[in-house]
């Protein structure tokens, strides 16, 4: 399984161009950088309960065929429109669909550097859209989770769109890169804790075994330590740590990032 680049972020646009002279600055002990917004450690979000249950009937997909990938991305964004729309409309919380594409991702798409893997998707605030260009990475072994675990994912940056927690990310400060790198963790491994509430919420309606969801946690782990340094997503161990609370408790409330200790986010 490739490494899956799932992007986001306007403010780390700029540091991602830098990563080859900062990655050397980037390794040591993990220091805590307390984050103090409530729009962040409390927001409305966690207050809005578990996830109803909801029928999702993955679309058949085949090793090797891109339109059928395509056919079962869109076929789980729809699934992930209906299970938060419902959630966070009874909840009070605002909600709008993102638009999927997919296709080759443009050079500058959206103001990002945009990486060189085969398979990369980018969330973009600025359109609400949801850019996905499948390669060759995505398309083997399709008999697994992961290109379920990608779409929830990318879609967990829409739910942090929409309750205000990307805004407030993109004003706050830091004193360094390792402050800011921290920062974008707690983002990323949030919208990774996010998209296993999903799929816990749509699991009985799954053909699906608990081997599948080991098999997941494993790939979630490779993936994570496959990255190195520096880190934006974590290790896999903690991955692994988010995704578990997410999919355990059903519940966004799992998934608060902004105020776990530092360890948590490495």
């Amino acid at each position: 399984m490739g490494n899956a680049l799932l992007c986001r972020s306007m403010r780390i646009r700029t540091i991602i161009a830098m990563t080859g002279v900062a990655g050397l600055l980037l390794t040591g002990t993990a220091h805590a950088y307390p984050i103090k917004d409530k729009e962040l450690t409390k927001n409305a979000l966690y207050e809005s309960g578990k996830l109803a249950e909801t029928e999702c009937k993955e679309p058949p997909i085949n090793d090797g065929d891109l339109t059928l990938a395509k056919k079962y991305w869109a076929g789980v964004q729809d699934c992930l429109n209906t299970a938060w729309e419902a959630h966070l409309t009874a909840a009070g919380l605002p909600f709008s669909e993102p638009t999927l594409k997919f296709g080759k991702i443009p050079k500058k798409f959206c103001g990002y550097t945009v990486g060189k893997d085969n398979s990369m998707v980018y969330h973009c605030s600025d359109t609400n859209t949801i850019l996905a260009q499948i390669g060759k990475s995505w398309l083997h072994d399709t008999d697994d989770l992961w290109l379920l675990y990608v779409a929830a994912s990318s879609y967990g940056y829409h739910i942090q769109d929409l309750v205000g927690i990307e805004r407030v990310y993109q004003k706050m400060r830091y004193a360094n890169s390792k402050e800011s790198d921290e920062q974008f963790r707690r983002l990323n491994l949030q919208s990774d804790c996010l998209s296993m509430v999903f799929l816990r919420s749509i699991w009985s309606s799954l053909d699906r075994s608990d081997k599948d969801w080991r098999e997941l946690q494993s790939l979630l782990k490779d993936n994570g330590d496959a990255r190195g340094e520096p880190r934006f997503s974590g290790k896999g161990s903690n991955i692994v740590y988010w995704a578990k609370r997410g999919y355990t408790t059903g519940d966004p409330a799992s998934c608060n990032t902004w105020a776990a200790p530092a360890s948590k986010v490495a």
